[in-house]
C-alpha cells in the first residue's frame, strides 16, 4: 500500500514507513534532566504536591498542579488546586490570584480548596468551533465518575453538563483529552484496570481475586459530552503486566498525525529505602501511535530515577502532561520529584528534548542502510532532522516504486551530508528534480554512518 505523506513531517518512532534495514536500529533517545522548574514549598503546599499539566497561555505557559491535601481524613474537602506561570518554560512562579483565602490571606496562587468538582488537568481547545467561554477544557475525575469541565480563562471553571459522562472507567488519575485536528474529533485517555492473566477489563473496585493492572483506555467525541465506548490501548509488545499510572498523551507538535505518550510505570513490589513508609518505585516510558489505539511502547525506561535516592521511592518521575517549545532547538517536558518525603517539598524538574527527536534510526561507525516503503509526497526539497559525528555521514537515494534510482537521484552522485540540523536540506545528485516525481510513488534509501536520523519532510524550497 502506497501512503501519501504530502508535506507532513515523518518521525522514525516506529517501523511504519520502513521496508528493510541493514545494521540500522531504532534507538530510543532519553531526555536530559535540567534545572528545577519549581519547588513546591509554599505554606499551602506539602509533600504530596503533584503536577498535572502544562498548557500554553498568553505567550508563556501555565502549570496546573495539586498543591497539597491539608487533611487526609477529609481529602475531598481539603484538596488544594493551584497554578504557576512561566514566560520561558524553564522556571515557574506563583501568581497572586484573587478569591481563595488561605490562613486569612488571599495572596496566593490557589484556584480551589476542596469542593466538587475539582479543577481538572486542562488543555487549550483548538477546535475551530470552540466557544470563547470554553477555551479550556478538562475531565475531572471522582472515583468511578468523570465530568466534563470548561473555562474561559483557566481560573474559573464550570461543568459542561451536570451529569457525569457516560464513560466507564477509573478516574483517580490525570485524565487527558485534546482536540485532534487531523481526525476532527476529541480524544480522551483515562484509566482502566485489567486482569493481568486474562486481559479482562475490571469494573468497580472489587476485582474478585483478579490481579489488577492499571491500564489506559481511549474514547472519542465530537462535542466533549457524548463519548464512544472505551477501547483498551493495544501494544505491539503484548505485555499485560506493566502498571501504567498516568499517560501524558499528546499529538506531536508539528506532526499531529503521530501521537506521543509518556506514561509513568509503577513497580509496586520494590523498595530501595526500607525506612520509607510506602513501597514501590516508578519510572517513565515512551510510546507512539498512528491511530491512537495501537501503540509502539518502549519497555526500556525513557526516564529513570537517577542518582537522587529521593526519586527511588514510590510515585516519583511522573511526566507532566504537555510539551513546551522553549527554544527553536529545544522542547521541554517536566517530571515530578521527591514525592511524599515528610518535611521535604516535592518539586518539578525540567527535561530537555530535541524537537521530534524521541527515537532515531541509528547506525554506528561500520555503517548501515534503511529503505522506506513506497509513498507519495508534495514538495521540491527533502529536509532531514538528523545528526552525525565529525566523521559520520548520511547519503540519500530517491528510487521509484520498484527500487530503481530516479534520474539524478542515485546514491553514486549523492554527496554525503554531515552535521546536526532539525530541517537540513538533504543533498541529492546533480540534476535531481523532485518536482518531476511529485504524486508518483517513490522510496528513500538512506545510507548512514555514525549517524542518527530522527525525521524527514518534503517541502518547498
Amino acid at each position: 500500500m502506497v501512503v501519501d505523506i504530502g508535506s507532513r513531517r515523518e518521525l522514525l518512532v516506529d517501523e511504519e514507513l520502513i521496508e528493510t534495514s541493514r545494521d540500522v536500529r531504532l534507538q530510543l533517545q532519553r531526555p536530559e534532566r535540567r534545572e528545577t522548574a519549581i519547588t513546591l514549598d509554599a505554606p499551602w503546599e506539602d509533600c504530596v504536591a503533584f503536577p498535572d499539566s502544562v498548557v500554553p497561555w498568553d505567550g508563556g505557559w501555565r502549570l496546573y498542579y495539586r498543591a497539597g491535601i491539608l487533611d487526609w481524613a477529609r481529602e475531598e474537602d481539603t484538596y488544594v488546586a493551584a497554578v504557576a506561570t512561566s514566560t520561558d518554560g524553564l522556571t515557574f512562579a506563583r501568581p497572586e490570584l484573587p478569591g481563595c483565602a488561605f490562613a486569612g490571606s488571599d495572596r496566593n496562587n490557589i484556584l480551589q480548596i476542596g469542593g466538587f468538582p475539582r479543577v481538572p488537568p486542562p488543555f487549550v481547545d483548538t477546535n475551530p468551533a470552540c466557544l470563547p467561554t470554553q477555551r479550556l477544557k478538562g475531565i475531572a475525575g471522582r472515583a468511578l465518575q468523570a465530568y466534563a469541565m470548561v473555562s474561559a480563562d483557566g481560573l474559573r471553571w464550570s461543568l459542561l453538563s451536570d451529569q457525569p459522562l457516560a464513560l466507564p472507567g477509573h478516574f483517580d488519575t490525570v485524565n487527558t483529552a485534546f482536540w485532534d485536528r487531523v481526525a476532527g474529533l476529541y480524544r480522551c485517555y483515562t484509566r482502566s484496570w485489567h486482569d493481568r492473566d486474562t486481559g479482562r477489563v475490571l469494573s468497580g473496585w472489587d476485582f474478585g481475586g483478579a490481579v489488577g493492572i492499571r491500564a489506559i483506555q481511549h474514547a472519542t467525541s465530537t462535542d466533549f459530552v457524548h463519548w464512544s465506548a472505551p477501547q483498551q490501548l493495544e501494544y505491539a509488545d503484548g505485555d499485560r503486566a506493566t502498571q501504567l499510572y498516568t499517560n501524558a498523551i499528546v499529538p506531536c507538535p508539528g506532526a499531529e498525525h503521530v501521537y506521543l505518550g509518556f506514561p509513568n510505570r509503577y513497580v509496586p513490589d520494590r523498595r530501595i529505602d526500607p525506612k520509607h513508609e510506602y513501597e514501590g518505585a516508578n519510572d517513565a516510558l515512551f510510546m507512539s501511535s498512528r491511530d491512537g489505539v495501537r501503540w509502539h511502547r518502549w519497555l526500556d525506561a525513557w526516564v529513570t530515577p537517577g542518582l537522587d535516592p529521593l526519586n527511588w521511592t514510590e510515585r516519583n518521575n511522573y511526566p507532566v502532561w504537555g510539551i513546551a517549545t522553549t527554544s527553536p532547538t529545544e522542547w521541554s517536558l517536566y517530571v515530578s520529584e521527591h514525592y511524599r518525603h515528610r518535611g521535604l517539598p516535592t518539586r518539578v524538574r525540567r527535561l530537555a528534548v530535541r524537537p521530534w527527536g524521541f527515537v532515531a534510526a541509528h547506525a554506528d561507525h561500520r555503517g548501515g542502510e534503511l529503505l522506506t516503503r513506497p509513498f507519495t509526497f508534495a514538495g521540491s526539497v527533502l529536509r532531514l532532522n538528523a545528526r552525525t559525528s565529525a566523521a559520520g555521514s548520511i547519503r540519500v537515494e530517491v528510487q521509484d516504486e520498484q527500487g530503481r534510482p530516479l534520474p539524478g537521484c542515485g546514491l553514486d552522485g549523492a554527496p554525503p551530508w554531515f552535521g546536526d540540523g532539525l530541517e537540513a536540506p538533504a543533498p541529492l545528485g546533480a540534476g535531481a528534480d523532485l518536482r518531476a516525481v511529485v504524486g508518483r510513488p517513490v522510496r528513500l534509501r538512506f545510507v548512514l554512518q555514525e549517524a542518527d536520523l530522527f525525521a524527514f519532510q518534503f517541502g518547498a524550497a
